[in-house]
């Protein structure tokens, strides 16, 4: 069975491809299933933005699959919670993934807590339309410099250190990182979901 995906991000798309892998469900991003366009996420939540990308796929498809789609934050503690549903654009709306990790570094320098939390919320739509949601979340640090490069369009890969690990998300493996993700987490519900129909 088809899932479409409603993204266009590589390195999440490999992610949830891979927590999907082995079951009888096939992932097919927005590329994959020829939806042009982009989603709106203009919402004032994970939850809400999520649901934006689903519906927007729903819509745009073709033929009427399983949608599904996530919003994912980092909420800083030393920050109020900031940057939360703006991570993607914390540093300007066209801003690179290695001048957002610029942008964040330069927000704690000096900062003796660097604690903070990954969360993502998943919007699953039926082929009926019927709505669901799923969510996952992580806790850990930020480092006060980059590991390595971040992995492609998610910035925040090269500093964030889960609890409990000596590495940032982009030292791990895809497997790896899934078993422990906020992403892997939320995902590994909606399969799980899917599973019990």
């Amino acid at each position: 069975m088809n899932i479409i995906l409603s993204t266009r991000n590589p390195s999440k798309a490999e992610q949830i491809k891979a927590v999907f892998a082995g079951s009888p469900f096939t992932v097919l991003t927005l590329n994959d299933a020829g939806i042009e366009g982009e989603a709106t996420e203009d919402g004032m939540t994970l939850e809400e933005n999520a649901l934006k990308k689903a519906e927007f796929a729903y819509k745009q498809a073709s033929s009427k699959n399983w949608v599904m789609a996530d919003d994912t934050g980092i909420f800083i503690e030393t920050l109020n919670g900031e940057p939360g549903i703006k991570s993607a654009r914390w540093s300007g709306e066209h801003a690179t993934s290695d001048e957002i990790l610029t942008y964040c570094l330069k927000r704690l320098e000096g900062k003796g807590n660097r604690m903070a939390y990954f969360e993502t919320v998943v919007a699953l739509i039926s082929p009926q339309g019927e709505e669901y949601i799923f969510s996952g979340r992580v806790e850990g640090r930020l480092d006060e410099v980059p590991h390595c490069k971040p992995q492609p369009k998610m910035p925040y890969s090269a500093i964030f250190m889960p609890n409990g690990d000596t590495r940032v998300w982009a030292e791990m493996t895809v497997d790896e990182e899934n078993k422990i993700s906020h992403r892997g987490k939320a995902f590994a519900k909606v399969k799980d979901f899917l599973l019990t129909l």
